[in-house]
């Protein structure tokens, strides 16, 4: 689909008169156009029939709001600055739209502000969202960076918010592991926040992806962070929470994950750990799924059946080998003496022959050796090559 040079400077202006995720402006936008809206937003009339009750008075409520950043806007200007970052705008129907956008359905962005090589297109057919405290842990810091380095090797894109703590984790990880990473921001793309995340975001700018809904030089405001957040979770086919407290921007984007029917996941922290009590609280009201690898993440996030996580398991011990016989034999010897054959098959339950038996096959297999007693668990050898008892648990 190709969009007019007026279309586009009509989302572009739109993009600064509203605040994106206005379900009214979007309703407005999908029934008559963005030229159409703008013309509504300039005049400050509602068309008869537009929408009705309630939701005109609303509606004529926020024209009167958009009407007055009418002098500032300059979307010819912004478009150039954008280029001027090496940046780009796209909207709806361009090919690197991402149509699962869609199913935010009247809040979905206007346009989207990128900046960077990757293609946000693309680069969200595989992606899940890294979320998590800005006040981390070192805990969290250091799993979500594993986690998204592992996702990132194995062909996953890593988006997450840009901010400090286990966003920025999440966005080293993925950049460490040579991956990408989208980081959602909630200001223009010119405006490095926080700027502690200056080097990083440039980072980001220079090897994957920045997006905005907001045109160059908007700064970022408390509404904005949770509006994003509606972003992030749309881009993705899960979200991840590593940490949140039980009031959290995280929990936010997990709310608009699962208000889409997105995958929710939690990673569990130390239950003394205030950062990860949103975590635990989700998990033990069945809201999210625990997890613990990114093999675990993308076996939710993937195909099904394409993507299955291996079976955890424990080390594989020599005695699980053993036959149910033999371990009885092994186990009725005793600790620290030796014992003959018929005390061993009293001890096991079975009759002389069988325990006879059973002991050969332990011993050329190194689980016994014989004594002046008859039979025992072999020694440990020190350093020098003594004998020492073998220790009792087995």
């Amino acid at each position: 689909m190709t969009v007019s040079d007026d279309e586009r400077l009509a989302r572009a202006m739109l993009s600064y008169l509203a605040e994106p995720g206005d379900a009214l402006l979007g309703r407005l936008v999908a029934r008559v156009g963005p030229l159409a809206t703008l013309d509504v937003v300039r005049s400050g009339r509602v068309p008869t029939g537009l929408v009705g009750g309630r939701d005109e008075r609303r509606l004529t409520e926020r024209l009167a709001g958009w009407r007055v950043r009418l002098p500032n806007a300059d979307p010819e200007a912004d478009l150039v600055v954008c280029e001027r970052l090496g940046g780009r705008m796209i909207c709806p129907g361009e090919p690197e739209w991402p149509t699962q956008l869609d199913d935010l359905g009247d809040r979905r962005p206007y346009a989207l502000w990128l900046r960077g090589p990757g293609d946000l297109r693309y680069g969200c057919l595989r992606s899940v969202s890294v979320v998590g405290a800005r006040a981390a842990t070192d805990y969290g810091k250091r799993v979500s960076s594993d986690l998204a380095a592992e996702l990132a090797e194995r062909g996953w894109t890593v988006v997450s918010g840009g901010a400090l703590g286990i966003d920025a984790a999440a966005h080293r990880g993925a950049l460490a592991a040579e991956g990408q990473t989208v980081a959602v921001l909630a200001s223009g793309l010119d405006v490095a926040y926080p700027p502690r995340n200056e080097v990083l975001l440039a980072e980001v700018a220079r090897r994957a992806l920045l997006i905005s809904e907001w045109p160059p030089g908007t700064t970022p405001t408390r509404l904005r962070f949770l509006v994003r957040n509606r972003v992030i979770a749309a881009l993705t086919k899960a979200t991840v929470v590593v940490e949140a407290d039980l009031r959290s921007g995280a929990l936010n984007t997990a709310r608009y994950a699962r208000e889409m029917n997105r995958p929710v996941l939690a990673v569990p922290g130390p239950v003394s750990s205030l950062m990860s009590r949103g975590c635990h609280k989700w998990l033990r009201e069945d809201l999210a799924i625990c997890a613990a690898t990114a093999a675990e993440i993308i076996e939710t996030a993937g195909q099904i059946g394409a993507d299955l996580a291996p079976e955890q398991r424990g080390p594989v011990l020599p005695r699980d080998q053993l036959d149910p016989g033999s371990l009885l034999v092994l186990d009725a010897i005793p600790a620290r003496a030796g014992a003959g054959p018929a005390q061993i098959a009293v001890a096991a339950g079975i009759d002389i022959n069988t325990a006879r038996s059973r002991l050969s096959l332990l011993s050329a297999a190194g689980f016994v050796e014989r004594c002046e007693q008859g039979w025992r668990l072999p020694r440990k050898r020190d350093k020098k090559g003594d004998k020492r008892e073998k220790d009792t648990e087995r």
